[in-house]
């Protein structure tokens, strides 16, 4: 039996990432035009104690991005506008390693492993692999974190969950270990416990995504993400019944009404079929305003 895929994980409020200046050493621009970017609202990226910018991955494939407009030499009204829309376009995607940011005759493009869309007309020449970006920020990831034992051990655990999503990204191999260091720190840290599940829900071990689902729920009950893919476990164990017991208690989850939907289509209810799928669009609805 089928399932969704698992909604995007949010990033805690700890403020690790990477450097104004280790992003311009990474892509070659100015710290100076990084901030210029930021000023005019094309990045909004968080804050250290000290009040200084930390970058995410995110904000590195766009600045990649805005580097070949700017290498391109493209005016800065065509900049500005082809930037406000790959900005908007890149927070919609599940994942951005598997990203390709290219020309195409006259226009620029986006492509993923499913579909290609065009961002802004102009005569560009930026052609870039994210995955190869990933593979240098795999690094500078490691070096926003510390670099070394003595700073990784200052981390704390919302700290090491914040890294274990980039790593996700750069280099999926070690995410898991910034989720466990995330869990040891705090066992009571509901995300990395459903992240962790999640990876090991995706290597095909259930019993580990289920139990770190389960403990995920032990200190937060209404965790919609938890509730979801404990749900998707039992989905995938034809067990529609204990499915739509955790699907109905994450019902900000539009994913979750749409199981709902096909598991009640399957019962012959058709009556709460057509209510979960129109809860559905009405959620993903929102979603896009």
């Amino acid at each position: 039996m089928s399932f969704k895929q698992h909604p995007p994980s949010k990033r805690s409020k700890g403020a690790n990432g990477y450097s104004t200046q280790h992003v311009a050493d990474l892509l070659g621009l100015s710290e100076a035009r990084i901030r210029d970017y930021v000023r005019r609202d094309l990045l909004n990226p968080q804050r250290n104690a000290m009040g200084h910018f930390r970058f995410s991955f995110q904000d590195v494939v766009f600045l990649r991005a805005a580097k070949g407009l700017t290498d391109a030499a493209i005016s800065v009204r065509q900049s500005n506008r082809a930037l406000t829309k790959l900005k908007t376009d890149l927070t919609q995607l599940d994942s951005l390693s598997a990203v390709r940011i290219y020309a195409n005759g006259s226009v620029v493009e986006v492509q993923d492993d499913e579909k290609a869309w065009e961002v802004e007309s102009g005569q560009l020449t930026m052609n870039f692999s994210i995955q190869k970006l990933a593979e240098n920020v795999a690094e500078l990831a490691k070096a926003a974190a510390g670099g070394d034992e003595k700073a990784l051990s200052d981390l704390d655990s919302d700290e090491w969950y914040n890294l274990g999503l980039d790593l996700e990204e750069v280099d999926p191999l070690q995410a898991p270990d910034a989720y466990r260091e995330a869990i040891k720190l705090d066992p009571l840290n509901a995300d990395a416990h459903v992240n962790l599940g999640r990876l090991y829900q995706l290597s095909g071990d259930l019993r580990s995504a289920k139990r770190h689902y389960q403990l995920a729920l032990a200190s937060r009950p209404e965790h919609q993400l938890a509730n979801y893919n404990l749900g998707t476990i039992f989905d995938e164990q034809d067990d529609c019944e204990r499915a739509a017991l955790f699907y109905r208690k994450a019902s900000a989850v539009p994913d979750a009404h749409y199981n709902l939907a096909r598991i009640r289509e399957l019962e012959g209810d058709e009556l709460n079929a057509r209510r979960h799928l129109r809860l559905y669009h009405r959620l993903i609805d929102q979603e896009g305003c």
